[in-house]
């Protein structure tokens, strides 16, 4: 069973054709929410009978953190590690798993160090080891971990979902689909598991390859947004844009995160010249990544298409910021603002700054050459000898 927190951070792969940007997200696995917390809160009235208990603060935290109430499991396990002098390595490890919850990498990586020092190095610290120098881009030291994982258990299905995502992250795509199939083989019910893999093989063009894993992921869970995006995705490389949308949509509405849904679905109404419906998307997309292939642009452009001159501007405004020295976008900020009132256009400068001016395009001045004037010689007679 794969661990509660999975990271699927892959390189512009989790998500996106090869070149497009990488998230470094964490991902929970499907849970029955109200089991952790249920488990905490039966807790609450032993510790208020034993409030020096620190195993009751351990377990207490251990299930905070798979309720995903961070802040409150982190109290939990420093108040056990207090009130034990001699802590043992669990107590570390549940602390480490906290701080990778938390973003805290490096903070992570020191508790899980705690552990070792108290003779405690289980398979799942190794394991939790290799997912966080993984999400510190730390892969040689992560392929490390993840193999001791592997020497131990080679059926271990979480390592080897990391080990596909060290090596997709390193661009050997071969042996990062051989990773995160055997991880699928091994847990095929899960979806985040089943997403990587499915993504992974869209972004090298293989969806006929990928539609499978996504079928199979749907059918374990159909809210998993991520899976209708790839699904899109198999769609528009079939030649079928309205089906594509209609999954796209989906995954929006299921994960308001998902730009890369955000941003395919704004693509689609742009192309269609539907710019009153490609604005909402495709700003969403643009906030949450404005190196998107051309996004900027076309936000700017469907809001000048539909008449809001001001937010054309502004998005404007944001690609001349962007890209310094462009002069289209130079060019498009003046003469959207030629449309605005003075007074609307003056405060907008006060609060975005003010543009510069299109420049003329320069004409190549020509350096005037100097001819030499020929010698001028009398003409020569020339008479046949005899």
């Amino acid at each position: 069973m794969l661990p509660l927190v999975l990271a699927p951070w892959v390189l512009a792969c989790s998500n996106a054709t090869p070149g497009e940007e990488q998230p470094d997200t964490m991902v929970d696995l499907p849970t029955v929410r109200s089991g952790p917390e249920i488990q905490a809160n039966e807790l609450n009235g032993a510790i208020a009978r034993q409030p020096r208990n620190p195993v009751l603060y351990a377990r207490r935290a251990d299930f905070r953190v798979k309720d995903g109430q961070l802040d409150a499991a982190l109290r939990d396990i420093n108040q056990a590690i207090e009130l034990d002098d001699d802590a043992p390595g669990e107590f570390f490890l549940t602390k480490a798993r906290v701080l990778r919850a938390q973003g805290q990498l490096q903070a992570a990586i020191d508790a899980t160090a705690q552990a070792q020092q108290r003779g405690y190095n289980p398979p799942e610290l190794h394991l939790l080891l290799g997912e966080t120098n993984l999400a510190a881009r730390r892969y040689t030291t992560a392929l490390d971990y993840l193999d001791r994982v592997l020497r131990e258990d080679a059926d271990n299905a979480a390592a080897l979902f990391y080990k596909g995502l060290v090596y997709s992250a390193l661009r050997d795509t071969v042996q990062a689909l051989d990773y995160l199939r055997a991880s699928a083989a091994r847990a095929p019910r899960l979806p985040e598991v089943l997403h990587q893999t499915a993504y992974l093989l869209n972004a090298n063009r293989q969806p006929l390859a990928a539609a499978p894993y996504i079928e199979s992921g749907l059918r374990a869970d159909r809210s998993y947004a991520a899976l209708w995006y790839d699904r899109g995705r198999v769609f528009d490389f079939a030649g079928q844009p309205d089906s594509a949308a209609r999954q796209y949509a989906r995954a929006t509405r299921l994960d308001t995160t998902l730009y890369r849904a955000d941003y395919r679905l704004g693509l689609y109404h742009y192309k269609g010249k539907r710019y009153a419906q490609a604005i909402r998307p495709l700003s969403r997309a643009r906030r949450r990544s404005q190196y998107l292939p051309d996004v900027g642009l076309m936000l700017a452009e469907s809001y000048e298409w539909v008449g809001q001159t001001q937010a054309a501007w502004i998005a404007y405004r944001a690609l001349v910021k962007q890209f310094p020295g462009n002069r289209h976008y130079t060019y498009k900020v003046w003469k959207v603002g030629q449309r605005l009132p003075g007074r609307q256009l003056d405060s907008l400068k006060l609060v975005y700054g003010a543009p510069p001016l299109p420049q003329p395009r320069r004409v190549p001045t020509t350096v005037p050459t100097t001819i030499e004037p020929l010698e001028v010689k009398p003409p020569t007679l020339i008479t046949p000898t005899n």
